[in-house]
């Protein structure tokens, strides 16, 4: 359950600056702006989810602006990359993170579904009082942001999945092939033995909270394909350990149930979905190989399709968010 998956972009812009100690660990939440603009101050709240369960989320870019979700990887959290909130702020959009159930300041729900994640999106932005909003995710964020659009036709105005796996299992897709050595043998022991998958699920969760950037960086290096390890760079790693710590500092239950959820029926059909839908997927990626952006590609014939035969799985969330954002926010 311990997948490590990539948050945005590298070094953070002009105007921002970095809190390390002196491992070069971030000791901050975040990022820290230094500089002032047309964009609200990262803003953190608990909403409660239709159930009673409190869901931690986080505001950044600009007041008043075009409501976007953005809905993080497995593990993550709801840590919003500066240079993420920046284009969000040019693009005058107000950018959403929240904790999935299980992970950093959000309640375990669990048994949940893929599906689930529509509910509590809609929790948020009912807290919030937004009615129409648009929605992203990356990698473990992908097949949420599939549930929205589907679940939610009437308040989703566009949706792009990004690095996302395809239902498990999935007619003609060889579900592992190209999938990096770490993510595979944590998949097969997620379904031969889950006590055993558990408990290293746990260790592995030791081991990340006391880690070094580069140790993190060795750890996953099966899933980093050339493109990937150019684009996953000091700056990067840094923010990606500390979004990681955050996730995991009460347990290692959000990556169990995120994990879990990928393997149950997802709680809607793929087919049902009528909302403006991109689909994007690299092909050097090993963190979720290609094949899975295929299939979601000819089984969701209505979306616009971005197969990027240059891209890994972080690069393109590195350089692809601006025009991601420009196209869900053309919705509005």
């Amino acid at each position: 359950m311990v997948r490590p998956t990539a948050l945005p972009f590298a070094y953070p812009p002009a105007g921002y600056e970095t809190l390390f100690d002196s491992e070069r660990r971030v000791r901050s939440f975040d990022w820290v702006r230094v500089s002032s603009g047309p964009s609200m101050p990262p803003t953190e709240l608990d909403v409660k989810a239709a159930d009673g369960r409190t869901l931690r989320v986080l505001e950044d870019g600009a007041r008043g602006g075009k409501p976007i979700f953005f809905l993080h990887g497995t593990p993550g959290c709801r840590f919003l990359h500066p240079r993420q909130t920046t284009d969000a702020t040019r693009q005058d959009i107000r950018l959403i993170g929240h904790d999935r159930p299980g992970y950093g300041g959000s309640d375990r729900h669990p048994g949940r579904i893929i599906g689930d994640e529509a509910a509590d999106v809609a929790a948020i932005a009912d807290a919030l009082g937004i009615e129409k909003f648009a929605v992203y995710g990356h990698s473990g964020g992908g097949a949420p942001t599939l549930a929205c659009a589907a679940l939610l036709p009437r308040r989703v105005v566009a949706a792009s999945s990004l690095a996302g796996v395809a239902p498990y299992p999935a007619e003609g897709l060889d579900w592992l092939a190209g999938t990096g050595d770490l993510n595979v043998e944590d998949f097969q022991l997620m379904l031969s033995d889950r006590a055993a998958w558990e408990a290293k699920g746990a260790a592995e969760r030791e081991m990340m909270m006391q880690a070094r950037p580069e140790q993190v960086r060795a750890y996953i290096s099966s899933l980093l394909t050339e493109v990937d390890r150019a684009a996953f760079d000091d700056e990067l790693l840094a923010f990606f350990s500390n979004q990681l710590r955050e996730a995991l500092k009460h347990g290692i239950a959000g990556g169990v149930d995120d994990s879990l959820s990928t393997i149950r029926p997802w709680g809607f059909e793929l087919s049902s979905i009528r909302v403006p839908l991109q689909i994007w997927h690299g092909k050097e990626d090993k963190f979720v190989p290609y094949a899975h952006g295929q299939w979601l590609a000819a089984h969701l014939p209505r979306a616009e399709v971005h197969l990027e035969p240059k891209e890994g799985h972080i690069s393109l969330i590195r350089n692809r968010v601006p025009e991601i954002h420009e196209w869900l926010a053309a919705h509005f």
